[in-house]
């Protein structure tokens, strides 16, 4: 199965991505994971790639198309593919059309992950990360710490990074709305585009993509009940 999964920051996507594949035995393709792979290797793409991520530019459609056309002609995507973070405009998706194309294959589904604008917010601007560690998350409202302001796994100081401020949210939200909805689009046409709410628990959310591309929901052991 060839899927692509989209949605805003704060939806659960990261998540729900390593879900699916696993799930269906598919790979799993972030194009940040790629990124990194190819820097850490050296290869030309990785290079290209590196200099604008340095500079704090956007990649170029080119190397980005680049990376990703390497990625799938890897023996491993023959089984199946789940993209997340690819395409992020039209010129990347009629380029992966074309990809696809080349090889007599085509996405299966667009899975488009849907949720408020405010519970974005809400679940972003809320958290707060440790400075001593960085894995130790807490969040106002949802998971709260003893003591305000304090970890409560080792005590360093709680902190709200700059990109989890509500204004950049927004900002975010907005550039996420203006650019996907073009992608939407491109896929609406072809007849692939499922939306599945992103409210709920994970697993919830898991079980309403799996249900929209007919693989029905996953039961407390991690087996599909169909």
């Amino acid at each position: 199965m060839r899927l692509l999964l989209i949605g805003p920051p704060g939806a659960g996507k990261g998540t729900q991505a390593v879900r699916l594949a696993a799930h269906l035995s598919i790979q799993h393709i972030s194009t940040g994971d790629l990124f990194r792979e190819h820097i850490a290797q050296g290869t030309e793409l990785g290079q290209n790639a590196d200099k604008h991520i340095r500079a704090g530019r956007l990649v170029p459609d080119e190397v980005t198309v680049g990376v990703i056309e390497e990625c799938l002609a890897r023996p491993d995507t023959e089984r199946g593919f789940l993209l997340d973070g690819f395409p992020r405009n039209p010129a990347q998706a009629e380029a992966l059309d074309g990809i696809l194309a080349d090889t007599g294959s085509g996405l299966d589904a667009v899975l488009n992950l849907e949720i408020p604008d405010a519970e974005v917010i809400s679940r972003i601007a809320g958290r707060r990360l440790c400075r001593q560690d960085r894995e130790h998350i807490f969040h106002v409202d949802h998971n709260p710490p003893e003591v305000a302001g304090t970890c409560a796994v080792c005590g360093g100081e709680l902190y709200q990074r700059d990109d989890d401020r509500e204004a950049t949210v927004r900002r975010r939200l907005e550039v996420y709305g203006s650019e996907t909805a073009l992608v939407l689009d491109h896929y609406r046409a072809q007849g692939l585009v499922t939306t599945v709410s992103a409210l709920g628990r994970v697993q919830e959310v898991l079980d309403r993509a799996l249900a929209a591309i007919g693989k029905g929901r996953v039961a407390a052991s991690g087996t599909s009940s169909n």
